[in-house]
Order: C-alpha cells, then sequence, then structure tokens
C-alpha cells in the first residue's frame, strides 16, 4: 500500500524515502522504530497499515519495542504488542525489552510489559533474567511477585 499524504511527508521530514516505508537510516533504523522512540502513535498506525515490517530489527537486533521502551511510551508498547510485535524478542547480546527496562529503572514499563506477558524467565546467555538486571526496588518487587506466580519450569 502507498504511504497517503500525512505519511509522506512525516516520512520525509524523518529523512526517509516518502515511498518506501520499510527503508532503513542509519543502523537500520525503520520508520516504525522511529514512530515508536518518538512515540507517534498516529503515524505508526499508518505505517503498520502501509504495510510497514513489524519484525524488523536494527543493527542491535532491537525492534520497535525496544525503542518504544527507552522513552517509556506506553501506548506505543501497547500498540505493537497489538501489533503482534515479538516483544520478547532478544537483541545481539541476548536482552530483551523487559531486561532492558528492569536495567533501566523504567519501573512503568517493567509493570506494562509483565501485564502483557513478556517472558519472566527469559535468559541472556549469560544466564542473567530481568530479575537479575533490577535497577531499583520497585522493578525488583515486581519482577520478584511475576516470578513466585510463574515458577520456572524444569
Amino acid at each position: 500500500m502507498t504511504p497517503g499524504p500525512a505519511l509522506q511527508n512525516w516520512l520525509r521530514a524523518e529523512g526517509f524515502p516518502e515511498d518506501d516505508i520499510n527503508a532503513t537510516l542509519d543502523n537500520a533504523t525503520t520508520p516504525l522504530m522511529r514512530a515508536a522512540l518518538k512515540g507517534d502513535v498516529e503515524i505508526a498506525k499508518a505505517i503498520l497499515a502501509a504495510g510497514g515490517k513489524i519484525e524488523a530489527r536494527n543493527g542491535d537486533g532491537n525492534n520497535a519495542l525496544w525503542l518504544a521502551c527507552v522513552e517509556k511510551h506506553l501506548a506505543m508498547i501497547d500498540l505493537l504488542i497489538e501489533a503482534g510485535i515479538d516483544f520478547d524478542n532478544g537483541n545481539e547480546n541476548g536482552a530483551t525489552a523487559l531486561m532492558f527496562a528492569a536495567s533501566s529503572g523504567r519501573t512503568e514499563v517493567v509493570e506494562l510489559l509483565l501485564a502483557r506477558g513478556a517472558a519472566i524467565h527469559a535468559e541472556t546467555p549469560d544466564g542473567f533474567t530481568a530479575l537479575d538486571m533490577a535497577a531499583n526496588i520497585d522493578c525488583l518487587k515486581l519482577l520478584r511477585a511475576a516470578h513466585k506466580k510463574s515458577p520456572a519450569k524444569v
């Protein structure tokens, strides 16, 4: 589907070709990733409707969800999850968005990701989970409670 005029203008303003909804810029950043980082839910909806690839990963292996988590855009996180993004995507280092949110003390993001079913037991190649990475007491409490509700399968 061809992007409409408003989306074309946004793409052009952000440095993307106006006729390529899946073009990439530095670090393999897609329009959807840029919209996620900015928290622009309406643009993200338009990108998805025009065929934006939700499964795209940037040069670090992060998807648009990770970028929405960086800026704590809760409405964007919900939109991306509803659209089917892999919210347990592990990046180059094996870290998931939940791990990032926990390790950076983004309590609201941790709470939302847990509520939406993020994999609490996912581990990095070094064996660390989001619980191991909790940067503040609030994240730690949320993650401990989630671990108690969902014990690891042996």
